[in-house]
């Protein structure tokens, strides 16, 4: 199991107003020293006090080989929360190996179903971990 993160490769984005995503900065994983299998991605989501109930926050990893067109990591589930009864939602991790096929600029976006309270507040944190 890895458990060293290196600052440089760690990026954090707002979540979005509901009806809306937002990315994070891409990470370049060709400027890595490591190769695929020698580190893990990781995804957390904060508690979400005002997610409201039913509304879905989802994160995904997208990848892109000229970071401008990026697309869902193929063969990765997102990671996906859901306003509980009353609203809120516990915080969130994924942590995954990335496939082989994966293209060279890594990001996570976060979106909020419409009509999903203000989030805003609240940050998606995407890091490799060595």
């Amino acid at each position: 199991m890895h458990s060293l993160k290196d600052a440089e490769l760690i990026r954090s984005v707002a979540l979005p107003a509901a009806g809306a995503s937002a990315s994070t900065a891409s990470i370049d994983l060709a400027a890595t020293t490591q190769t695929e299998s020698h580190f893990e991605v990781e995804v957390l989501l904060p508690e979400l006090e005002n997610l409201v109930e039913d509304k879905k926050a989802t994160v995904t990893l997208e990848d892109s080989a000229d970071d401008s067109s990026f697309a869902a990591v193929a063969g990765l589930a997102p990671l996906e929360v859901t306003g509980g009864a009353g609203g809120g939602a516990n915080a969130a991790s994924l942590r995954v190996r990335l496939p082989n096929a994966t293209r060279r600029h890594l990001r996570a976006t976060a979106d909020v179903e419409a009509a999903g309270g203000d989030n805003t507040a609240a940050s998606v944190t995407l890091a490799l971990i060595f």
